[in-house]
């Protein structure tokens, strides 16, 4: 079996892309990011004529997540929102939830496709409204692991942070930038599992002790790409970064400890950011 997730950066631009890249890896399922419609735009004909079912949660032209599954495997949706309550980002009164997460369960694991908010900068309300959104992913995964700790569980997206200072081709640039501040390395790391922690996140000594003590740290997730799938994921549009290899490792997949004793490889398909109307992400593949 194999899973994917990708930010595709709007499927109405990319949807040609889409279809054959789901063609040509013999993907079964498709987490994507940023679909960038509403759920009445999104093109679910062209993927069920691909033989995929997709489910969409979706509001406009910002933001947006989807998941096609294979027409022939049992899926069921979820929800959009965690098993407590997904932050509002702080746009004032009236309030709206942004269509960032979605959960469906396919074959029995329970899938989600995540677009961690951006956080702007270190000073912007934004920045809290991130953490507060990995607080509740990490809530979520601390209740169904200690509802069934044989869970098959799969988190994956753009988490739009880097855990570790090689995730970035020079980390010197990002001083005092989001995606690779400690507030939000730590935040990742709290989902981890703590024998995985060293090893997921670029931290201090202390910041890790502090982190495997902390009672919060329950998430007992395990990030599944990186041993199989080194190198970046994301490349910006500016400054030419995809010409000047210079990206970001910012796409990740965090498995229930059930799940990732059964992921036999995984691979990042970089030749997605190449060619005609790329996105900036790649997509990056697990196999079951």
């Amino acid at each position: 079996m194999r899973i994917s997730t990708w930010n595709i950066n709007s499927i109405r631009s990319r949807l040609p892309r889409v279809l054959d890249f789901l063609c040509r890896s013999n993907v079964d399922v498709l987490a994507m990011q940023e679909i960038k419609c509403r759920v009445s735009q999104f093109p679910v004909e062209a993927f069920l004529a691909s033989g995929y079912q997709v489910f969409v949660n979706g509001l406009n032209q910002w933001n947006g997540v989807a998941i096609a599954v294979r027409a022939d495997l049992d899926a069921q949706v979820l929800g959009t929102e965690f098993s407590g309550k997904i932050p509002q980002p702080p746009f004032g009164k009236p309030p709206v939830v942004e269509p960032r997460a979605l959960g469906v369960r396919v074959a029995g694991i329970e899938c989600w496709s995540l677009y961690v908010p951006n956080g702007r900068e270190i000073d912007n309300p934004h920045f809290a409204y991130k953490l507060a959104w990995l607080e509740a992913l990490r809530s979520h995964a601390h209740t169904l692991l200690a509802a069934n700790p044989t869970a098959l569980g799969l988190f994956m997206g753009d988490f739009n942070i880097a855990p570790c200072d090689e995730d970035v081709w020079d980390i010197q640039e990002f001083v005092g930038a989001t995606h690779v501040s400690v507030p939000e390395r730590e935040a990742f790391a709290r989902l981890l599992q703590s024998d995985t922690l060293a090893q997921a996140v670029s931290l201090d000594e202390t910041a890790i002790s502090r982190i495997g003590t902390d009672s919060t740290n329950c998430g007992g997730l395990v990030e599944v790409t990186r041993q199989f799938a080194p190198g970046w994921t994301y490349w910006d549009y500016q400054k030419a970064r995809w010409r000047r290899n210079q990206g970001m490792k910012i796409d990740f997949a965090l498995a229930t400890p059930n799940l990732a004793d059964k992921i036999t490889g995984a691979f990042i398909g970089r030749e997605e950011r190449d060619g005609e109307k790329p996105s900036d992400h790649v997509p990056v593949v697990l196999e079951l």
